[in-house]
């Protein structure tokens, strides 16, 4: 039996601030696995462990044959901040990014299990902040899951489908001087002002709309040049992370634009991918990538879907938080989304 929408918001809730109550940012996931693992023993889930590296496990939950995973990741962002519920809305790293949707996903489970359905695997991946290893790891889960119809990834989307995600990559722009003493700075060659100029005629070139990813952008995420203040800098470098649509040219313009004293290193190249619409289901883009290409190869045809409750527009803030209506939200969305695509 179904529990009404009071029980059903009460154990939304509670396990909600039982997961957030375990500082599990990435490198230490394994700190929330005993909850984990009672959460899923409650919902009568065969588990699969996957130690990924020492402290770093991914956990797979099956019922039944599986046709429809779920899927998010079980590390968070620092700094730890500690749970708390507040009328209705729960405060706390995790809350949305990504324990929220943790819980979003089981309690659909939870209300589908309830209706004598089965054939549903959820899937908890490490390091989806860092480095993606879970997501590496996850696809030797495969002889598991080989009659998967889609998968379905839980980010703080605000309850709208992806429509997919840019490309990423991460391009480093050195210059090169010459060093010299501060008091004669005549002898020597400066390298930060080359690297200036760089960035500037860079940041004065239009960049591309693509009309299902949105904007093509670049950040200035670090800078660096120098080593003492009382001398003439022979290095400099600034770091970019871009947020690429398909077509993107960013990377040819950054050469062209380069100056003499200058190159470039690509430390990064991640395409841009496209998740496909579902009727009755509303579809925006989103400004963040996730760990959804990677995963979409555990389904046969790549059938993937993107979303949750919660807003990315709070994520990784001191003001992480989802509301109660939007968590119950949340189970609705992923309750349907998985009806589709067994074909109720």
């Amino acid at each position: 039996m179904n529990a009404s929408p009071a029980e059903l918001r009460s154990w939304l809730s509670s396990r909600l601030l039982t997961l957030c109550a375990s500082e599990t940012t990435s490198g230490a996931e394994d700190a929330g696995l005993p909850d984990l693992r009672a959460l899923l023993a409650e919902l009568g889930a065969t588990l699969v462990e996957q130690p990924v590296a020492p402290g770093r496990t991914n956990v797979l939950a099956i019922w039944g044959r599986p046709q429809v995973l779920f899927s998010t990741h079980l590390d968070t962002v620092p700094p730890y901040l500690s749970p708390r519920l507040e009328g209705e809305t729960l405060w706390g790293r995790g809350t949305c990014d990504a324990k929220g949707q943790i819980v979003a996903q089981l309690g659909a489970l939870k209300t589908l299990l309830a209706e004598g359905r089965d054939g549903f695997a959820w899937l908890g991946v490490v390091g989806e902040e860092t480095d993606s290893a879970g997501a590496a790891a996850a696809l030797g889960l495969a002889d598991r899951l080989q009659d998967l119809k889609a998968l379905i990834n839980g980010e703080p989307t605000e309850l709208k489908l992806a429509t997919g995600q840019r490309g990423v990559q991460h391009v480093c722009l050195h210059c090169q001087g010459r060093a010299a003493h501060s008091g004669s700075p005549e002898l020597g060659r400066n390298a930060t002002w080359p690297l200036l100029d760089w960035l500037q005629r860079l940041r004065e070139q239009a960049r591309p709309v693509d009309p299902q990813l949105g904007p093509e952008l670049w950040n200035l995420g670090l800078l660096q040049a120098g080593e003492a203040l009382n001398s003439v800098p022979a290095k400099a470098e600034a770091h970019l992370m871009a947020r690429v649509v398909p077509g993107s040219t960013l990377l040819d313009e950054i050469r062209r634009l380069a100056p003499p004293e200058g190159s470039v290193d690509l430390r990064l190249d991640e395409p841009a991918d496209l998740y496909p619409a579902v009727p009755g289901f509303d579809r925006a883009p989103m400004p963040f990538g996730s760990d959804a290409p990677a995963l979409r190869a555990l389904v046969p045809d790549r059938t993937v879907v993107l979303a949750g409750p919660g807003s990315i527009t709070v994520a990784h803030t001191l003001d992480e938080h989802l509301t109660l209506s939007d968590l119950e939200a949340g189970v609705d969305l992923n309750r349907r989304l998985a009806l589709h695509f067994l074909g109720d």
